[in-house]
């Protein structure tokens, strides 16, 4: 495996690669992101969906939630939050800030686009209707959910989860083959469901997803005695009082205190 100092030069060395791709590249790639990530979220929804035990309940979703990151780590593809680690050869002076700007922005709307695409599949798909309707039922209970935390509450939980995102992208980064790649990235994703942290791109399915259930009047109607909240599931709370501090808080935690923090830790040149 690469050292930790290697594994920081390496990350100079992706980010330059990721500065150049194309307008095009970054939107494709990013939705490929999206859509895997999205996947991971609609599985962790379905196989939590029944389990009326709220700590199993987590405990099976950060079983199966890793996989949208193995996807998009092993088969290639772009991810905002990831992407957060940029500010490594930003740092380095290696790329410029409008380049990283532009990245983000592009892998963004990727990532929503393919979150979105997958949230109608999944709806068109019937694929709600598993376990009686309750798969349903708990997609509009975690969206109600997550519209229900409050702008600081979001904003710190994005910077949590982000934190250990990017952590688990730099360990899969120090492996050398697949097989140690997903190894390492498993465990603090795991760690991020369990602890109920947020994530732009995995909260870009569970949202729409949850506002699209909850327009079918069937889905609806199982759900509103279920889920006390309900009320709160709105494009607007959904927006701007999750994702927009959760997108916020994941910029935190993946650029300062990942990013920065080993950048000076082992590229910063000594006065």
């Amino acid at each position: 495996m690469y050292t930790p100092a290697e594994v920081t030069k390496n990350v100079v060395g992706i980010g330059k690669a990721k500065a150049v791709l194309s307008p095009a590249r970054m939107l494709i790639l990013g939705m490929m992101a999206g859509m895997f990530i999205a996947l991971g979220a609609a599985g962790s929804n379905t196989v939590s969906a029944v389990v009326e035990n709220g700590s199993i309940a987590k405990l099976l979703c950060g079983l199966v939630f890793p996989t949208g990151l193995t996807m998009v780590l092993i088969a290639g593809s772009e991810l905002f939050t990831g992407n957060c680690l940029m500010i490594v050869p930003l740092l380095e002076k290696e790329i410029r800030i409008s380049e990283m700007l532009k990245n983000w922005i592009l892998v963004y709307i990727g990532n929503f686009i393919g979150a979105i695409i997958i949230a109608f599949l999944i709806y068109g798909g019937g694929q709600l209707d598993l376990f009686s309707g309750m798969v349903a039922v708990n997609t509009i209970k975690v969206a109600a959910g997550k519209c229900s935390l409050t702008f600081l509450k979001a904003f710190c939980l994005g910077i949590l989860c982000n934190l250990l995102v990017c952590i688990a992208v730099w360990i899969s980064f120090a492996a050398k083959n697949v097989t140690g790649k997903i190894a390492g990235l498993y465990l603090p994703i795991m760690l991020f469901i369990l602890c109920g942290f947020e994530h732009s791109v995995a909260n870009m399915y569970y949202g729409t997803a949850g506002l699209i259930a909850d327009m079918n009047e069937a889905y609806h109607a199982a759900a509103i005695d279920s889920v006390s909240n309900i009320s709160n599931l709105t494009a607007g709370n959904f927006l701007l009082m999750n994702l927009l501090p959760v997108t916020l808080g994941n910029i935190v935690g993946g650029s300062l205190l990942v990013g920065c923090v080993y950048w000076f830790a082992y590229l910063k040149k000594s006065k």
